[in-house]
């Protein structure tokens, strides 16, 4: 059956065994957990790594995994959300070099999945970027496949403040792309989030359905539209002036159909809670305490 996560991001400044510790006593059953560089990042939920792949060895990953399975916790996948189609090259290439030292990773690990980005040069068009994704991606994926990892990409379109104008910093968000995105190897499939499709005003269900094969990975997360801002901004503003993040429940998603639609492909994977609801985002006990609201909700659907 599928299996109930949690995304990691949000404990940030959780070691590897509290975030093992605290999703085994709240009852979650799996883990995608973050594994960006130490270093600073410049956007929230960014630059958590819980998970330090460099120079992982053997020994070390078997640290992490016997750990968690002492407490009954899967590591189900590693994750990590660059840019390696930025506009600025640089940070195209580390975001490259650094998702290689996941994947590697998440090979010792014995994970062999990864979640991430596809990435997008925003100040190209779409159809320039599908062309550099064609360019960029085989490599990686071929790289990934030899050592038997396969590689979910979010459709999150990372366009909702300024700096991600104009284009946004991900080009995975529509069907369209995804049948291009696929036919680049078999190893290649969707982490998704229904979430985004809400905000992009799409059909959250025949996704489910067309892509069922290609579902790989699954972020259980919710947001709300303000039709007042709508309104007030139009749908060509930035989504952040008129949408909020929300907990599963408390938005705009219907998990009960969602969840449903899982079964009904035969979904059996790991569907990973991602939290980004600021209003339980106060203290770190607002933040376990929106986790385990979350949790009872989901479990209770599924």
């Amino acid at each position: 059956m599928m299996k109930l996560g949690l995304h990691t991001a949000i404990l940030a400044d959780y070691t590897f065994e509290q975030v093992v510790d605290f999703a085994a006593e709240t009852g979650f059953q799996s883990l995608e957990v973050c594994c960006w560089p130490r270093e600073k990042a410049s956007r929230r939920y960014a630059g958590v790594s819980h998970i330090d792949v460099d120079g992982m060895t053997e020994e070390s990953a078997k640290k992490y995994l016997d750990y968690a399975e002492e407490k009954g916790i899967e590591i189900a996948a590693l994750a990590y959300f660059p840019n390696p189609l930025s506009d600025d090259a640089e940070t195209a290439e580390k975001s490259r070099e650094h998702l290689k030292k996941v994947i590697e990773a998440a090979a010792l690990m014995k994970v062999n999945l990864v979640t991430t980005f596809i990435g997008k040069d925003k100040t190209k068009t779409v159809e320039e970027n599908l062309n550099l994704m064609e360019e960029v991606w085989p490599p990686i994926l071929q790289y990934a496949h030899e050592q038997g990892v396969r590689i979910a990409i979010e459709n999150c379109p990372m366009y909702f403040t300024k700096d991600e104008w104009p284009g946004g910093n991900n080009l995975a968000v529509s069907p369209q792309v995804w049948r291009r995105m696929f036919a680049m190897g078999s190893n290649i499939g969707l982490c998704f989030d229904p979430s985004h499709m809400i905000l992009q005003g799409m059909n959250v269900w025949k996704p489910v359905v067309d892509f069922a094969d290609r579902i790989f990975h699954i972020h259980f997360k919710d947001l709300q539209i303000d039709q007042e801002k709508v309104e007030e901004y139009g749908r060509f503003s930035y989504p952040g002036l008129w949408h909020t993040p929300k907990l599963p429940g408390y938005g705009d998603v219907d998990f009960s159909k969602l969840i449903t639609r899982l079964h009904e492909i035969g979904y059996r994977g790991s569907a990973c809670l991602e939290c980004e609801d600021r209003a339980f985002e106060g203290s770190i006990e607002d933040t376990l305490a929106g986790i385990a609201i979350a949790y009872r909700y989901l479990h209770t659907l599924m």
